[in-house]
């Protein structure tokens, strides 16, 4: 297909059929020549741009030379040695069949990229520029020509549109539906020149972000090898990315090596990252052994998630010495909303009074006190640590989202103040808050037996089961079960394998699961997935298979705000009511990255605010390295 040129400025008008000229007679003629060139010119312009953001100004002009956190002379080399727990038996990351391996979207690139610095803006990336009109009905990207697959092909227009239709008809009905409300679309104009035309009742906010998002994978690749999106394959995908498949043991061992004919090395976007020249990921049965085989060697870097861990278990020779380096480096991101989540598909939990009583039998002080070291802050909801988060009552801009929701919203939220979770004594049952979970079961008709265990009318027990495949969760669960027990709740841990855990979880088979829910920094087509009617029975994303008008109404509203402070209030009202919904039991969040690394990587003075970004800007220092393995450290 033919491109037709368009400017930045273009005043060329589409043809159409002439409009009536009776109504313009009564203008003089020059006044209805410079009006009509006006329609035009506006109904035309375009604008051209190597970034996008709905509000605001990108951070960095086309012609920076290196993003801000990075060290653009970071020398490439070495290893850097990751542990990952259970198995693997699939390299095809996008399949709901199989357990993908550590790292199996690491080839796959996106048209547009992010940041770690910035929120709610997207680069132009495997394009160079991007061009859209005023209201955005469709948007034109422009091909870097330098773009590359990893074997060295070129990308073309017809390789986005490929992956677009293949997405479509094989990626995740949840996805499939979200995509498809907003792009009807996608054309090849030429080898360089893709055109996304979106739904004409889509949200502006999704529009250039979503087509921007779009992954880009080899046509010849995919077709040659037959390759499907929702099926298992021991095939690495062929992408764009810096670091290919170099070997693997399964169920071992994974090595990915650093191409060094990455296409996107020299660019400003991507200048001092990506140095290292391989990745290895060592599989653990379970996180006991995976630290043993840190203090051993076996693997160099580990972001510790275990608070008794950081607390009592770094006292070993190497991290005495010095081999070992134990950092807290600062993390400016938004909590990530873990919490155990409520199946809401399943009847027992469909009662509001059933999901408060367990949620106020999870003692965070004294766990945080006893089993964390103090290490952690309580996670309120689904925004905790960022300017989305809801505070005390609502505020007028919030008022003004929710007031028109009134008839549907849960109780409260219109006047109350935010829902914050419960606070416990120091003693692992606390006793009021036992009695306000009793009366509640009661309400709910789940009354006491003469064994102890609540029953409703029809004489089934209330059985709650922990779905889990960590027995680092253990020491967390057992407390929050016994109290639940002394509750009457027939509750119960059922510690799985990671390839059972993974199953269940997709085929919605659990009572209580641990995910992370949050409602991010911007609002987009992602919360409608994770919290929406629409794909509560599909979507992989929605855990709890929530759906509530309130809550569509709230993200449509998000969606479609058309300033920053709009977004705001209408993320907070949607926090806000979330939590009023009372569908997780909300963990804990610290604000620091805890870090454990042998004493050869290095990174720049100031991290990231929005990402660690261990593989991405750090990098191997050779001369550590050698002195390690000269001192017996490493082998």
């Amino acid at each position: 297909m033919q491109r037709k040129p368009i400017s930045s400025r273009s005043s060329a008008r589409a043809a159409t059929a002439p409009a009536p000229l009776l109504p313009w007679l009564v203008l003089p003629l020059a006044a209805l020549v410079l009006l009509l060139s006006a329609l035009a010119a506006s109904a035309e312009e375009t604008i051209r741009s190597h970034a996008y953001s709905f509000f605001g100004t990108p951070k960095y002009p086309a012609d920076f030379s290196h993003l801000d956190y990075v060290n653009p002379d970071a020398p490439k080399g070495g290893e850097i040695a990751l542990w990952t727990q259970g198995t693997f038996d699939s390299f095809n990351p996008y399949s709901r069949k199989g357990v993908a391996a550590w790292g199996a979207s690491l080839p796959v690139e996106r048209l547009m990229t992010s940041t770690d610095d910035e929120i709610g803006v997207s680069y132009c990336f495997i394009c160079e520029s991007l061009e859209y009109p005023a209201d955005q009905s469709w948007v034109i990207f422009t091909l870097r020509p330098e773009a590359r697959f990893s074997d060295g092909t070129p990308v073309t227009a017809e390789d986005v549109v490929f992956t677009h239709n293949l997405f479509m008809e094989q990626g995740l009905p949840s996805f499939r539906e979200g995509v498809a409300r907003i792009i009807s679309k996608v054309e090849a104009l030429d080898e360089r020149h893709v055109k996304f035309t979106f739904q004409p009742d889509s949200s502006l906010r999704d529009r250039i972000d979503q087509a921007g998002a779009t992954p880009v994978l080899s046509k010849a690749f995919m077709e040659a090898n037959n390759y499907r999106l929702d099926e298992s394959n021991d095939t690495p995908i062929l992408g764009t990315g810096p670091y290919v498949l170099d070997s693997y043991v399964t169920n071992e061992r994974v090595v990915y090596r650093r191409n060094p004919d990455y296409w996107a090395k020299d660019l400003p976007l991507k200048r001092g990252q990506y140095n290292f020249d391989t990745i290895r990921v060592e599989y653990f049965a379970d996180s006991d052994a995976a630290f043993e085989g840190f203090k051993a060697g076996a693997y160099t870097f580990r972001i510790e998630n275990s608070s008794k861990q950081w607390a009592t278990g770094y006292d070993f020779d190497a991290v005495k010495n010095g081999t070992v380096v134990k950092a807290e480096l600062p993390n400016g991101a938004q909590a990530s909303g873990q919490a155990w989540v409520f199946n809401l598909r399943r009847e027992k939990f469909q009662d509001i009074r059933v999901r408060e009583a367990i949620q106020r039998m999870f003692n965070f002080e004294w766990s945080n006190e006893t089993l964390f070291y103090g290490l952690y802050a309580r996670i309120t909801g689904f925004a905790t640590n960022s300017y989305n988060e809801a505070k005390g009552k609502p505020s007028p801009e919030e008022l003004a989202v929710l007031e028109p929701l009134a008839d549907i919203l849960p109780p409260g939220v219109l006047t109350d103040e935010a829902v914050m979770p419960p606070v416990s004594g120091k003693r692992q049952l606390d006793r009021k808050q036992l009695r306000i979970a009793s009366r509640l079961l009661d309400e709910a008709g789940w009354t006491v037996g003469d064994d102890g265990i609540r029953r409703n009318a029809a004489g089934e027990t209330l059985r709650v089961e922990f779905l889990e495949y960590s027995p680092a969760f253990d020491r967390v669960d057992q407390p929050f079960i016994e109290n639940l027990k002394a509750l009457g709740v027939d509750a119960v841990l059922n510690r799985v394998d990671t390839a059972q855990y993974v199953e269940r979880a997709r085929s919605f088979d659990f009572d209580l699961i641990t995910d992370h829910l949050s409602i991010g920094y911007e609002a987009g087509s992602g919360l409608e997935q994770m919290f929406g009617s629409k794909e509560a029975d599909i979507s992989l994303f929605n855990t709890a298979g929530l759906a509530h008008p309130a809550v569509d109404a709230l993200i449509e509203v998000a969606k479609n705000a058309r300033s920053r402070e709009e977004m705001i209030a209408a993320m907070r009202a949607l926090d806000r009511t979330l939590r009023a919904l009372r569908f997780t039991v909300p963990q804990w969040y610290k604000d620091v990255h805890t870090v454990a690394y042998y004493d050869m990587f290095e990174h720049p003075e100031t991290i990231a605010p929005y990402n660690l970004g261990y593989l991405d800007y750090w990098w191997f220092n050779e001369e550590k390295y050698q002195a390690l393995k000269a001192s017996g450290a490493l082998r």
